[in-house]
């Protein structure tokens, strides 16, 4: 199975932790009910740091993606999230096939 990979990071600020993570949770909720190129969309706590939050997304391809983009769902994380906290650089990678 191959895919395409979103790294997104979050770093929640003091106190926040919580209502990020829910609000984080209805995007990830949103993406695997209504789009159907979103394969995988876990919420992460890292446990090498204090309220940092890793999305670990899984896509068909690039497009579906860029789908996910333009989604109300989205659209409501992008407005909340930056009083709840600071993101970090996303990465890009491809999921590849074993063997």
């Amino acid at each position: 199975m191959s895919g395409f990979v979103v790294l997104a990071e979050f770093q929640a600020k003091p106190g926040c932790l919580d209502a990020f993570l829910a609000l984080a949770r209805a995007d990830a909720e949103g993406s695997l009910r209504s789009e159907p190129g979103c394969r995988r969309f876990d919420v992460t706590l890292l446990e090498d740091g204090e309220g940092r939050v890793l999305f670990y997304e899984i896509y068909d391809d690039r497009a579906a993606f860029e789908a996910h983009l333009q989604t109300p769902h989205l659209a409501r994380f992008r407005d909340g999230f930056p009083a709840l906290a600071d993101q970090l650089p996303v990465r890009f990678a491809s999921l590849q096939p074993p063997g």
